[in-house]
């Protein structure tokens, strides 16, 4: 199986957005993609609302955030270390973004999906990252929870 490359092509960009790209087990496992599911305790249009509104994003994350809410729009989120473009907005089901460290060589992006399900009362986040460095596994792998499931399970339960 051919290892996807840092830089995505056009291609590689519509088969991630339209979900043709297959994800990592849950397992922890080195490689350039992660998936996670995470619940809430929050319909989906209030997880959706918070991941696209900067002042809630704020909230949550206690640092600063930028955010287009649009389609094509951009972000610059944890006082511009993390940087991208929305690339398709589901209304409360869907959010996928052009997403890099700001660290990373110019024009480097990966791919991040949040699948919003209807869970129970709640939401379930079916979360996948991919075509980032492999060397980036680790790092990123533990900073989704550290940096948005944790404090976003905190914010909506204070």
């Amino acid at each position: 199986m051919p290892r996807m490359t840092t830089q995505l092509t056009r291609r590689q960009v519509g088969l991630l957005v339209a979900g043709g790209a297959a994800a990592s087990a849950q397992s922890p496992r080195k490689g350039t993609t992660i998936h996670q599911e995470i619940d809430f305790n929050a319909p989906p249009a209030r997880i959706y609302e918070i991941l696209l509104d900067a002042k809630q994003f704020s909230a949550f994350t206690k640092d600063t955030a930028e955010i287009q809410p649009t389609a094509g729009g951009a972000f610059r989120l944890f006082g511009g270390r993390i940087e991208g473009r929305n690339v398709e907005l589901v209304p409360d089901q869907r959010i996928v973004q052009a997403w890099r460290p700001a660290s990373w060589d110019p024009g480097v992006y990966s791919i991040v999906r949040f699948e919003l399900v209807a869970h129970g009362s709640g939401t379930r986040i079916v979360f996948d990252h991919t075509g980032f460095p492999e060397d980036n596994w680790e790092h990123l792998n533990a900073g989704w929870p550290r940096n948005y499931w944790d404090p976003l399970r905190n914010y909506l339960n204070g």
